[in-house]
């Protein structure tokens, strides 16, 4: 019995030993698996740090390269500042969906593009400025959910749309976007019936008609969102998103998507990203924002292309320290992203913009007339756009709009749990820019006190020419006076020659 009881005893000795053997390599994968993917997020972080920062990052060099990220109101720098700041030569062929032109060709000095940051791996680094524009990530989401929906809507609009007509199809992000909403549009027309066109639904929420579109609580959860969408900034501006040209982009998503615990590490390599660009730009403060890229990108172009003219009163008026939200920006609703480009044709150059200026150079005051009056055609043409993709009622409740913005709380609190690293980033961006002003700001007072010791040395001169150092007993005779009379005496004898000259004519007619 005893004998029994030890080899029963034995055999559940090794069964556990066998368990606990067995068990062993399932921990030891879930320990590798996390050292693994932390080993590779350090070495990728390790790699991109590593290089010697831009102590000249507020001088724009050779070439200019704008990182758009989507739904910021990047289009409207692009279309009304910078191409109108660059000629046609200097802009590099558009590369919105890959690369179209050498980045050794030294006459393209302009590039605009939704490609990430891996796209200076392509460009010269050296001779290579970046800006870019930042927005409160979750009216990033709003208005990324949006747009999808308004261009997916024209294909069911204009049944024979093509995705060449439909303008963003090869575009990333939307050519990832855009089709998922689309067909999901279709889905959903084809379950409540192809000729029941309005929502069955009462229109309440504009973010909730499910049997036409897909409700933003899902969109959001969605795993296209979770790989393009979220923290979509961080990943832009670190290169890693799904457009990359970084080989191990890949993995290090992956990795910081599976340990999330892994995400400061990335975070920390875009905020050193931010602080080594020439400009970094609020969407949220879009006028203030605007004249500072006037002053501090606008500024530099036209004064290398020799078409600056800096007149101190007519800028001074326009200093944007007048704004009360520079330092504690407001979270307004300003520029949206603008899809056609539409307003002014492309010039030559800004130095002659206006008639009654000519070719007269050009100022920062009128830099910032001609951006002014060109996005107003821009959000015209982006209100008609709008009306004319969700028209014929079709789509009478999504009538979006910041005051439309009223979903549950708790999508409001998932949207900012799901995009944290972005929410950490741009409050950087906002001390950036704090920061970008103070040193305009200063510029600006360094300039305006040139000017001043200026015109004091030309009064100088003037008080020095009368003062008792030149014309006092001491130094001799006055020198002023002496000029005077010297002036005056030679009129004299200029007076008397001539009525010299007329007796002797008159002498002769008798």
């Amino acid at each position: 019995m005893a004998r029994a009881a030890l080899r029963l005893g034995a055999h559940a000795l090794a069964l556990l030993v066998l368990a606990s053997v067995a068990l062993l390599p399932l921990v030891s994968s879930d320990d590798d698996g996390y050292k693994h993917c932390e080993g590779v997020v350090r070495g990728w972080a390790d790699s991109s740090t590593a290089r010697v920062e831009d102590r000249d990052k507020l001088s724009l060099k050779d070439l200019l390269f704008f990182l758009h990220i989507p739904r910021t109101g990047g289009h409207a720098y692009s279309s009304c500042f910078l191409k109108k700041l660059y000629t046609n030569a200097q802009q590099c062929p558009d590369s919105y969906d890959k690369l179209r032109f050498d980045p050794s060709n030294t006459d393209c000095k302009l590039v605009v593009s939704h490609d990430d940051y891996s796209l200076t791996s392509k460009l010269p680094r050296e001779r290579t400025s970046v800006v870019t524009i930042l927005r409160n990530p979750v009216d990033r989401v709003f208005s990324t959910y949006e747009f999808s929906v308004e261009v997916a809507a024209r294909f069911l609009v204009y049944p024979n749309l093509t995705t060449a007509a439909a303008g963003t199809w090869n575009i990333w992000p939307w050519k990832y976007l855009v089709p998922w909403m689309r067909d999901d549009m279709f889905a959903r027309r084809d379950a409540r019936g192809i000729d029941q066109v309005h929502s069955s639904k009462k229109v309440g929420n504009a973010y909730d008609l499910e049997d036409m579109i897909m409700p933003l609580r899902q969109y959001i959860n969605d795993p296209v969102a979770h790989e393009i969408i979220h923290n979509g900034a961080t990943f832009q501006i670190t290169g890693l998103t799904n457009n990359s040209y970084f080989n191990e982009a890949h993995d290090v998503r992956h990795c910081v998507k599976k340990h999330q615990d892994l995400g400061h590490i990335v975070l920390e390599v875009a905020k050193n990203r931010l602080d080594q660009m020439l400009y970094v730009g609020l969407t949220e403060i879009h006028e203030e924002s605007a004249s500072l890229f006037a002053h501090m990108v606008g500024a530099q172009v036209l004064s290398q292309s020799g078409a600056l003219n800096l007149d101190l009163k007519e800028d001074w008026s326009r200093e944007i320290d007048s704004h009360p939200s520079m330092v504690e920006p407001e979270d307004k609703e300003t520029n949206e992203h603008l899809n056609n480009a539409h307003g002014w044709q492309n010039n030559e150059a800004l130095n002659s913009t206006g008639d009654k200026h000519g070719k007269e150079k050009m100022t920062i005051g009128r830099l910032m007339e001609a951006y002014e009056t060109c996005i107003v055609e821009l959000r015209k043409a982006e209100s008609r756009r709008r009306k004319t993709s969700l028209k014929n009622q079709k789509f009478q409740g999504a009538r979006f709009s910041k005051a439309a913005r009223k979903p549950p709380k708790a999508i409001f609190k998932q949207i900012i749990s799901l995009n944290s690293l972005d929410m950490e980033l741009y409050d950087h961006a906002k001390k950036i820019f704090i920061q970008e002003h103070v040193l305009m700001l200063k510029a600006r007072q360094s300039i305006v006190g040139q000017h001043r010791q200026l015109g004091e040395q030309k009064e100088g001169w003037i008080s020095i020419i009368w003062s008792d150092r030149i014309c006092s007993p001491e130094g001799g005779l006055p020198w002023m006076v002496v000029f005077l009379s010297l002036g005056i005496t030679t009129i004299i004898v200029l007076v008397a020659l001539a009525a010299m000259m007329r007796k002797r004519t008159s002498k002769f007619k008798v």
